[in-house]
């Protein structure tokens, strides 16, 4: 098993000195697949399965990732090589929360959903529960870990963006107007799903900062008022892949805090008239106009879409309960005849 001094166990029987077989520097990006498991062979974690996609797991070394062992293993492999490093309980204690992490990433949630309130030491020994069956078992009844690594990339310092976890708060605040314009131009190019990822990073940049100002209070605003475009791009995004309730959960937000934003309503009323919310589309409609009269030629188009749609689902309905009711006819006189 892993140990605080060399060698490390890999396959049964090969013994790797702890070296680095490459000469990697510090805040050198490391790209990596890993499958997670216990001895018995009982998976936890896959990263090519997990969220239902392929994604590597990427981690800049030196920048104390909350589970160092890690670090240290995979500075001693070679790009392109797969290694299984089976690790003792004293160096996999905090996995439960580092999974719970990644599973929220590959859902889209909130990496530290759950988190917020406690060191990681403090939750592994509370009775808080991470959301997932195996996870709470596992932090309750702590097992050493077996972890199959395969490097793919190793990228030197400079020649990649840093994740955004590992940015200072000013290098945050440099690299949103540029993520901000990839976004646009993704979304020019037809890449919905890319740019909005782009919008959700940048967004993430700013709330982080946010957190740490006090709500309402001017370095809060500015933020805030930075976060909202974004937001809104993002929501434009949603409403061209079909995410209509995330759009009316997100524009609600901004219209309780900007009443006067004619963008937040607008994207509101359009996802509002795609889950036949009539009522509440024409409500929102009708403030777009008040806000911008140049709109209104738009308005009166996506008003008429709207009712075009709303007669062609009442065609249909009558047709089907007409067919229904045909059928039940026919049943009928059959059965009298008989």
């Amino acid at each position: 098993m892993f140990s605080a001094i060399c060698p490390v166990l890999l396959k049964p029987g090969f013994i790797r000195e702890e070296h680095t077989s490459q000469a990697y520097q510090w805040s050198s990006k490391v790209i990596f697949h890993y499958r997670s498991s216990l001895c018995d062979g009982t998976v936890l974690d896959d990263s090519r399965t997990m969220g239902g996609r392929s994604k590597p797991m990427e981690l800049i070394l030196g920048k104390k990732f909350k589970l160092a062992v890690w670090e240290r293993v995979i500075a001693t492999m070679r790009e392109e090589e797969v290694a299984d490093f089976t690790c003792d309980v004293k160096h996999t204690a905090l996995y439960p929360l580092v999974s719970q992490s990644l599973r929220n990433i590959s859902a889209g949630k909130d990496p530290l959903e759950g988190q917020r309130h406690c060191c990681g030491i403090a939750q592994i020994h509370s009775h808080h529960s991470l959301g997932h069956c195996d996870l709470d078992q596992l932090q309750a009844n702590p097992h050493p870990l077996v972890f199959t690594l395969e490097l793919m990339e190793v990228l030197t310092p400079g020649s990649f963006r840093l994740d955004i976890w590992a940015m200072t708060d000013e290098e945050k605040l440099e690299v949103v107007p540029q993520i901000h314009v990839e976004g646009n131009a993704l979304y020019k190019k037809g890449d919905v799903k890319e740019a909005a990822e782009k919008y959700h990073n940048a967004i993430a940049c700013l709330k982080n900062l946010q957190m740490k100002e006090r709500p309402g209070e001017e370095g809060w605003i500015k933020l805030d008022l930075m976060i909202t475009p974004l937001m809104l791009n993002y929501c434009q995004c949603q409403l061209v892949q079909g995410q209509y309730y995330e759009v009316l959960d997100h524009c609600s937000s901004i219209i309780s805090k900007y009443e006067d934003n004619m963008k937040a309503y607008f994207k509101r009323a359009k996802a509002h008239a795609a889950v036949w919310n009539e009522t509440e589309a024409r409500a929102d409609f009708a403030k777009v106009v008040e806000l911008d009269l140049s709109l209104g030629l738009s308005v009166a188009k996506e008003l008429r879409a709207m009712e075009e749609r709303i007669r062609s689902k009442e065609k249909e309905e009558k047709g089907r309960y007409k067919s229904l009711f045909s059928y039940d006819s026919n049943v009928l006189a059959t059965a009298t005849t008989g």
